[in-house]
């Protein structure tokens, strides 16, 4: 980023290469709406490029461009009612039984595979915001939880916490609904 600052742009694109794959999926899983999350994306992109003159390199630079989607995020959660999101989440998405029916024609494994994904999806999808972004940066971005907290702004023992309870949730979620199938 500094030498970006001192005018290479070709490290701009080093940054932008080693980091559109998981700060994308960051925001696709955050919010499982391709669209909006590519909004949001190329809005994260453009505030790096409007405030280059101002980084300090106080944290990381992956510290600082995730804590830049985490604001965008909560923005954007603020900015549309709760209930509406709720609503327009639902008007799509098939009944959970229905879903699992629909698979039985394939072979066991797969049927296995795909109702094992589909009842993860649907339990990320009812953890609290704050516990699932905690979970998704430390299992999949290999954020420690120091940085995430950095990134939300809470203390460590917070993410710590946000984390535990969002495992705790996503294995009895999960359990629950593998004992129905």
């Amino acid at each position: 980023m500094l030498q970006y600052v001192d005018g290479d742009m070709s490290a701009f694109e080093t940054l932008y290469q080693q980091h559109k794959g998981p700060l994308f999926r960051y925001f696709v899983r955050q919010l499982d709406d391709p669209q909006l999350a590519e909004d949001l994306y190329q809005e994260v992109w453009s505030k790096v490029i409007r405030a280059a003159d101002n980084y300090q390199p106080s944290a990381k630079f992956t510290t600082w461009l995730y804590k830049i989607a985490h604001n965008l995020i909560i923005d954007h959660v603020r900015a549309v009612k709760p209930v509406d999101l709720f609503c327009d989440a639902n008007q799509d998405d098939e009944p959970f039984e229905s879903q699992l029916a629909s698979d039985v024609h394939q072979p066991d494994d797969d049927l296995a595979r795909q109702q094992k994904a589909s009842i993860l999806k649907r339990c990320m999808s009812l953890l609290p915001p704050v516990q699932k972004e905690a979970l998704l940066l430390n299992i999949e971005m290999g954020f420690t939880a120091a940085a995430i907290g950095e990134i939300a702004g809470v203390s460590i023992e917070a993410t710590k916490s946000r984390i535990r309870y969002a495992n705790q949730g996503l294995k009895s979620c999960v359990n629950q609904h593998w004992q129905q199938v």
